[in-house]
């Protein structure tokens, strides 16, 4: 039995996020191994509205073109309004932990729905927290999670990109005595 890990890339900007994305599709890494979390929030604009058409997310804004290009590549998209940090957009896999942890009312002390997210694929809490701070200063959180061989892969292509914060977490080892 194979166990799940998971790399996490922090990036200061939706340029440098998408540079990643790409790179790691170019490089023919599963486009459905990754997500991505960031901040809806633009002082500059207003959201007109949100809306779908068969898989793809459309929205008007000034940087719609970023997300619409992550609703085409990623599986699953989801707004969500959480309060403390405000509005965000999620796509890929990690909608699905973020809404399965909420069905399932996990608890983790100090986290929020995205921790909560995180903790549910075995990302220790005390990076949760460092993630969750990260979307609150807008910034973007994209997460590589699937086998070992696709983690390292992953990790060794994002390692070339422009990261602020690189980690990879491996599910911990539990030795019966």
């Amino acid at each position: 039995m194979s166990s799940l890990e998971s790399v996490v890339a922090v990036y200061s900007s939706h340029k440098a996020a998408e540079e990643a994305v790409e790179e790691l599709q170019r490089s023919g890494i599963d486009m459905k191994t990754l997500s991505i979390i960031g901040k809806d929030y633009h002082t500059d604009e207003q959201v007109v509205g949100y809306y779908n058409m068969g898989d793809r997310m459309k929205r008007w804004g000034s940087i719609g073109a970023f997300w619409g290009g992550f609703w085409g590549l990623l599986f699953g998209a989801a707004f969500f309004a959480i309060p403390g940090i405000g509005p965000i957009l999620v796509a890929g896999p990690m909608v699905a932990w973020i809404v399965g942890a909420l069905e399932g009312a996990v608890a983790v002390g100090g986290v929020g729905v995205i921790g909560a997210g995180l903790f549910s694929i075995g990302i220790p809490k005390d990076s949760v927290l460092k993630y969750e701070e990260a979307v609150k200063s807008d910034k973007f959180v994209l997460v590589v999670h699937g086998t070992a061989l696709q983690v390292s892969q992953a990790r060794e292509i994002l390692n070339q990109t422009h990261f602020e914060n690189l980690t990879r977490h491996s599910p911990a080892v539990l030795v019966a005595v």
